[in-house]
């Protein structure tokens, strides 16, 4: 099948195209680069069912060739990036949807939205279930991200009712892998990055909020399994094993083999208290639930980090 992945340069489109390419399948990769990596998808240079085209898919999207899937993962992910590319990360959501929902229906491909636990907000349920409306502060600073991908759902629920286009929507939990950035803002590249430095782990608030972390393979899998159910509603892709901040800390220092303090910073707004999926959907209906253990993945995780930044000071 012959695939259009939007966000491809990406810490997770990319890795998504790598897989596509394994099963045989040909990837057209479309990324503007706004935080996506030509270093990311560098190795696939060459590779005559790979295709790179730059280009900022709240534009007109012309593609020549003809399509089985449209696979829309642009958009800044990161607090980091969303906090200072708002409008983009707003307009990627709305008129990138929009774009790419009507580029698919114009193939007739089937189409998947990368959505993300986020837009159940600062949940006042855990886990959260696909049912669960959300928790979301629209004019609060995450607000743009949140409420992008909360529309960027009910725009692809609408073509799916009103124009009969087949679409898929995956909610993205916590995940982490190679080819994180190491400036990404999140969790995981901010703690390895802080231990391998031996400078001080910040947490902020008390580190009693938790997460769930999934392993980038495994959620590539799942996502997979989706693309080929015949699922319109929702799904949660995540890890449903819980920690704390603090906890998490605590792992990354061992792992490292460091010794870093623990500092704590104020809690950013809006900042979710709780963040679990239920993957009770995924195990039902594509038999799908992550394999790859939290030391297993940070090991991997934390190797490529240290010879990224034994690269960088070289």
């Amino acid at each position: 099948m012959k695939f259009l992945v939007t966000g491809g340069a990406g810490f997770l489109g990319s890795h998504l195209c790598d897989y596509l390419l394994k099963e045989g399948h040909q990837v057209i990769c479309m990324d503007n680069l706004i935080t996506g990596n030509m270093a990311n998808i560098c190795h696939l240079k060459g590779n005559h069912n790979f295709k790179f085209v730059k280009h900022n898919v709240t534009e007109f999207i012309e593609i020549k060739e003809e399509l089985d899937f449209v696979l829309h993962f642009a958009s800044p992910a990161s607090p980091i990036d969303y906090l200072n590319h708002p409008i983009p990360t707003l307009k990627v959501g709305a008129l990138g949807t929009h774009k790419t929902l009507g580029l698919a229906e114009a193939k007739a491909a089937k189409y998947l939205l990368a959505s993300t636990s986020e837009v159940y907000g600062d949940p006042l349920v855990n886990p959260q279930k696909e049912s669960y409306w959300g928790n979301v502060n629209p004019i609060g600073p995450r607000g743009v991200y949140d409420e992008a991908k909360r529309f960027a759902e009910a725009m692809v629920m609408a073509y799916h009712r009103d124009h009969g286009l087949d679409t898929r929507i995956v909610r993205i939990f916590n995940t982490y892998g190679p080819r994180m950035r190491l400036n990404d803002g999140r969790v995981v590249p901010t703690f390895v990055y802080q231990a391998l430095r031996d400078e001080p782990l910040t947490v902020f608030g008390d580190g009693t909020q938790t997460r769930s972390f999934c392993y980038v393979s495994d959620l590539i899998k799942g996502i997979y399994k989706l693309i080929l159910s015949d699922i319109c509603q929702p799904v949660n892709i995540g890890n449903p094993e819980e920690l704390s901040i603090l906890e998490f800390a605590k792992n990354i220092d061992k792992l490292t083999g460091t010794k870093s303090k623990i500092i704590h910073h104020p809690l950013p707004e809006d900042d979710p208290k709780v963040r679990r999926p239920d993957i009770a959907s995924a195990k039902e209906l594509l038999g799908w639930e992550p394999e790859v253990s939290l030391e297993e993945g940070l090991k991997t995780t934390i190797d490529w980090f240290r010879k990224k930044l034994i690269a960088h000071s070289s």
